[in-house]
């Protein structure tokens, strides 16, 4: 392999990409397409000031595609610790996630967030972490010992570019306009009452604050209620749910989940609700079960917790 050449096998997919250390090649015009996110993450760290360094790397993952679980992110900031390691170089993890957020956009098209790739470098072993996108202000926020987080995906595949996400955020980023705001996160629910994409925003916005107290106070019947106030409001107002990701939250809820909400982008992916630790596994196989005989669909569950963010594997 030439030093100056990145080369990166998929052992999932059984193919590989070999592109230029420098960040030179063009990520859109890349194949197999999922090599764009790796193209895309060596040219925006190069623009970041990374040297050259060439690399070899084999890449393997147990998040499914698809499914709404961050897989992009995941496989872009595994690269940029890989890439950033190799050549010595380490801009910090806001440099990083800002270049893989960036990475995504160009091999994507779409205009994504950085929730994605920051909590997946600065994620802490036991807490969720608050994000203030904005400032990227971050605050850890422990998480009860009695909270089981269960996610199940709905048997839908789902890729960010083919949903209506890019649509929602230019129609949001639009309305803010109209309302003489920079974002939508400065209006009051009053400027958004008869908008509902707006009125999911604020709401959503006002949740996740909500969200951050009960867990401090390890309220979990009002973290629930929260998770099904956020799936409604998904579902009506922003409009990115679908007949069974609906089914899923309701009979999530039904076996004894505290509540349930989608997540990612929606229009298929996976579900997450809160559950709790002692419960959890009668919730999954009862939810899991009814909800294959209800859609002939095949669900997978899958108990989730929070861990430290990622870095150079230390064998040792």
């Amino acid at each position: 392999m030439p030093a100056s050449s990145v080369r990166a096998r998929s052992l999932d997919l059984d193919a590989e990409v070999e592109i230029p250390a420098d960040g030179s090649a063009d990520p859109a015009s890349l194949l197999p397409a999922w090599g764009r996110y790796v193209a895309g993450v060596v040219r925006e760290l190069a623009a970041a000031g990374r040297p050259p360094a060439g690399l070899h790397a084999v890449l393997a993952s147990d998040v499914p595609l698809g499914s709404g679980l961050s897989s992009s992110a995941a496989l872009e900031i595994s690269c940029a610790v890989a890439l950033a390691e190799i050549a010595d170089w380490h801009p910090g993890a806001h440099v990083l996630a800002e270049a893989c957020r960036m990475a995504e956009e160009t091999a994507t098209g779409v205009p994504c967030g950085i929730m994605d790739q920051l909590v997946s470098l600065v994620g802490r072993d036991g807490e969720a972490v608050l994000i203030d996108c904005r400032s990227l202000e971050l605050r850890p926020v422990p998480l009860p010992d009695r909270l089981a987080v269960l996610v199940v995906h709905s048997g839908i595949a789902r890729s960010l570019d083919a949903s209506g996400y890019a649509e929602r955020r230019r129609a949001c980023e639009a309305l803010a306009r109209r309302l003489g705001l920079e974002a939508l996160r400065d209006a009051t629910p009053e400027q958004v009452a008869d908008e509902p994409l707006g009125r999911h925003v604020v709401s959503e916005n006002a949740r996740v604050l909500k969200a951050e107290q009960a867990l401090g106070q390890g309220d979990l019947e009002a973290l629930g209620q929260i998770f099904d106030a956020s799936h409604v409001s998904l579902a009506e107002d922003f409009r990115v749910s679908t007949p069974d990701l609906d089914l899923l939250v309701d009979i999530l809820v039904d076996a004894g989940a505290f509540g349930a909400r989608l997540t990612g982008a929606g229009f298929g992916g996976c579900v997450a609700a809160a559950c709790d630790v002692e419960t959890v596994d009668r919730v999954t196989r009862e939810a899991t079960t009814r909800y294959r005989e209800r859609t002939r669909l095949e669900p997978t569950a899958f108990v989730c917790r929070p861990v430290d963010g990622a870095g150079p594997f230390d064998p040792t």
